[in-house]
């Protein structure tokens, strides 16, 4: 999985041009929408598929600050997938230095479009459910690699 890169924005950032915290929830999602266009099946896909994402929580550990006009990559895994549920986990790196600037997760359900009620990718999204289930095998991989 291929991080996403960021460039830190002026509009970003506080007087003393340091990244306001609730900016790093907004590059959480650019990173979810960058996997799922990079597995294939984006947001435009899933919503005509009659398939909504919803976050039901989210949360973030600030390390160290990130200015204006730094860069950062950031990295996504899946923690947990039963096909009904997912969590994702992410860590924003200096993309110079690689020091690691903050870590974060975000809880998700699948949800009917058309009811709003919880849908099982591995019944309705076979094919969905294996893109899904193929991204936790190489988060798994990636985090046995790690040690």
């Amino acid at each position: 999985m291929t991080p996403h890169l960021h460039k830190v924005q002026y509009y970003e950032t506080d007087q003393m041009q340091i990244v306001h915290h609730s900016n790093y929830i907004r590059w959480f999602e650019e990173a979810r929408t960058h996997l799922l266009d990079e597995m294939g099946f984006g947001y435009h896909e899933m919503e005509a598929a009659g398939i909504l994402i919803p976050v039901l929580s989210v949360q973030a550990d600030y390390k160290s600050m990130v200015r204006f006009g730094e860069s950062v990559q950031i990295e996504i895994s899946v923690g947990v997938f039963t096909g009904v549920k997912m969590t994702l986990h992410y860590s924003v790196v200096d993309a110079e230095s690689g020091e690691v600037r903050a870590v974060g997760e975000s809880a998700h359900a699948f949800l009917d479009k058309e009811n709003y009620r919880p849908l099982s990718l591995k019944r309705r999204h076979k094919e969905l459910y294996a893109l899904f289930l193929n991204l936790k095998q190489q988060s798994d991989n990636e985090e046995k690699g790690a040690l």
